[in-house]
């Protein structure tokens, strides 16, 4: 079964782990939009795409056994190092000798022994630009910093989505988008341009995660619907949304298939692995 979970930050993560204990060719297309703490520090200092939510995504599909992904998540308390990351360092050197982020993720991954593949949503960073009530915001900071979001899109507008991360949209049997901030993180991969016509374009099946709560502020307020609504909007169109059966968003009409099943941990605050992986496959066998 070839799956594909597409988004960013810990939501995405979390999906990975969850699908490479049910399946056997799983691909992450993650979001290098990212301009905050240690991501934001090294994009500024060394004009490079955003790495974090690689490195956390590479994580989840490592060897967890290997050296390298047991420290990849060491962060540096002091000196010019301080907030640092061990991951983001090495990417971020790899990119500057290399030259290439998708190059540079594909070695690491190797060393890393990960199982399945991680890919940029785009072959360069990007920068997030939102469109709001009070007008254009740009960065991803300070867009998850508005409640007003109406639709959010990437500079370079032209930006090329990694041909690897196209095709395995393209041939996947499922789809799998979200958990994750619904604009600065799900949306900031789907809109990558080829990554946008892939989605719209594939024949598989696309499950989106909703939250287990709001996104305060990116999201306070919104219902599933509107959840939904975000993503037809930016052309991204689920088959079937799964939602926990403890969160808000299992209550209120929706205009999809909606899923209610138990897929949080014991307290409520994150996806659990085991239980999202088993409704991801269930999903599939439908």
């Amino acid at each position: 079964m070839r799956v594909v979970a597409v988004g960013g930050g810990h939501g995405t993560a979390v999906s990975l782990r969850a699908l490479r204990r049910q399946c056997d060719d799983v691909t992450g297309v993650v979001s290098v939009a990212d301009d905050g703490g240690s991501s934001g520090r090294l994009r500024a200092m060394l004009d490079v795409a955003a790495v974090g939510d690689l490195r956390k995504c590479l994580v989840a599909l490592a060897d967890p056994q290997n050296p390298l992904a047991q420290s990849f998540e060491h962060r540096f308390s002091v000196g010019e190092l301080s907030g640092h990351t061990v991951g983001n360092l090495l990417l971020v050197g790899l990119i500057d000798a290399t030259g290439s982020l998708e190059e540079s993720v594909r070695a690491v991954a190797q060393v890393m022994g990960v199982t399945g593949t991680i890919v940029p949503a785009s072959c360069e960073g990007v920068v997030l630009v939102a469109s709001t009530e009070e007008g254009d915001t740009r960065g991803q900071t300070e867009v998850m910093k508005s409640s007003t979001i109406r639709r959010i899109a990437v500079e370079p507008a032209n930006a090329a989505a990694p041909m690897v991360a196209v095709e395995a949209i393209e041939r996947a049997d499922l789809v799998l988008i979200g958990p994750g901030s619904l604009f600065t993180s799900v949306l900031a991969a789907c809109v990558v341009p080829g990554i946008t016509q892939a989605l719209a374009g594939t024949r598989a099946r696309k499950v989106y995660v909703a939250n287990l709560r709001p996104q305060v502020p990116e999201t306070a307020g919104f219902s599933l619907q509107d959840h939904v609504d975000a993503l037809v909007r930016h052309g991204v169109v689920p088959d079937v949304v799964l939602v926990d059966g403890r969160s808000d968003y299992a209550v209120g009409a929706c205009s999809l298939t909606v899923r209610v099943a138990d897929l949080s941990g014991r307290n409520g605050l994150v996806h659990d692995v085991q239980k999202l992986g088993e409704a991801v496959v269930a999903e599939v066998r439908r």
